[in-house]
């Protein structure tokens, strides 16, 4: 009896304590999950100190502020606060993101989350319009708004089919697709010449597509190299693949220099029928083939470049590390790199002799005509 009646006290002593953690303001959890109150736009108003001091455990130094800054918006909005700052250097007047915290205990904690880019983002935005319609007229608007929707076919398509978890290689296919349809004809407008890139940039896309799965598969290719990957994993769960999305990513990251490729490719063939009736096929493939070659040769070295750039810290991380060359490249992070910018130069190179070879056969019937499409390129 005894046992018994011990065996249902603790049986009800472990139901009070479940019911006494799931109440409102006595759950761990919940107190966790209310620690983040916001991010508000604030304003710097003085540097009261400012001095260089040793990270903990390293030789480095970082500096540390101590800023009294003005809430701009929220429910605290027009309040002066004084917090310390460790990390990004601010100034007086300095706009900035401000992250405000509260712990278990109550204790209030303020932290710089970023400085306030977005007034220099519009500006250098305006900057490019500006520029693109100056220069390409009515053809830089339409390659305005054909890049604007290109965005917002990533943003509202892309994404949301991506994080529900369709397969990234058809994804990124399917909306290439209207990624081109938007870049292509809305630049170089709705005639022949367009078609004919189009249709060769659709076939040059799929071949890549075939060659990054490969790459991906051959080169066992996790998706997990970038810190970015593994916090996407973690807030959905697990739920994607990673790996997919490396060949989504390939995708839509070369769509650009074939899009490049294959509108000036048919434009050459056109102009070649338009200057002299008198080629034959074989001709007008051989001379604009010789065309293709050499823009191929430039945008090959701008692929490489780009992809450099882009991975120039990692570049100089790893150029002070004391593992060999050929342990370096078999990483992830750079096998990564490598193989994107071999399978993107595959693929524009591809790219040459189809867009071509359709080019010749479809705009012969329009030779001595006028060319219809526009040759600028506005990317």
């Amino acid at each position: 009896m005894q046992k018994m009646l011990l065996k249902k006290i603790q049986i009800l002593a472990i139901l009070a304590i479940i019911i006494f953690l799931s109440l409102p303001g006595n759950s761990f959890s919940q107190e966790i999950h209310r620690d983040f109150q916001g991010t508000w736009k604030s304003k710097v108003e003085r540097v009261l100190q400012e001095e260089r001091v040793l990270i903990p455990g390293t030789n480095t130094e970082t500096t540390v502020q101590t800023l009294e800054a003005t809430i701009m918006e929220g429910d605290r909005k027009g309040e002066l606060i004084t917090f310390q700052n460790d990390y990004l250097p601010l100034k007086t007047g300095d706009v900035f993101f401000l992250n405000f915290l509260i712990t278990i205990d109550g204790q209030e904690i303020f932290s710089v989350r970023d400085v306030d880019r977005r007034p220099v983002l519009l500006f250098f935005t305006l900057i490019f319009g500006l520029a693109v319609i100056a220069f390409g007229g009515w053809q830089g608007l339409r390659a305005l708004i054909g890049l604007f929707g290109t965005f917002l076919v990533i943003i509202f398509i892309l994404l949301p089919l991506l994080l529900k978890g369709y397969p990234p290689v058809l994804t990124s296919t399917f909306i290439s697709t209207i990624i081109l349809f938007l870049a292509i004809y809305f630049t170089h407008g709705f005639n022949r010449e367009s078609t004919v890139a189009f249709t060769g940039t659709i076939i040059a896309v799929s071949l890549t597509g075939i060659l990054a799965y490969s790459a991906v598969r051959l080169g066992r290719l996790t998706g997990f190299a970038s810190d970015e990957a593994i916090y996407l994993n973690f807030s959905t769960y697990g739920q994607l693949d990673l790996s997919g999305l490396l060949l989504a990513g390939i995708i839509i990251g070369v769509l650009g220099v074939l899009d490049d490729i294959s509108i000036t490719q048919s434009a050459v063939v056109s102009e070649l029928y338009g200057a002299n009736p008198n080629l034959s096929r074989k001709e007008t493939y051989h001379k604009a083939l010789r065309v293709g070659r050499e823009h191929a040769g430039a945008l090959v070295n701008t692929l490489a470049l780009a992809y450099t750039g882009a991975a120039l810290p990692l570049l100089l991380l790893f150029s002070i590390s004391e593992s060999g060359f050929s342990m370096i490249v078999n990483q992830e992070i750079f096998a990564l790199e490598i193989l994107r910018t071999i399978v993107g130069s595959i693929g524009l190179i591809l790219t040459i002799p189809v867009t071509t070879l359709i080019a010749v056969f479809v705009l012969e019937k329009y030779r001595g005509r006028k060319p219809e499409v526009t040759h600028g390129h506005v990317h």
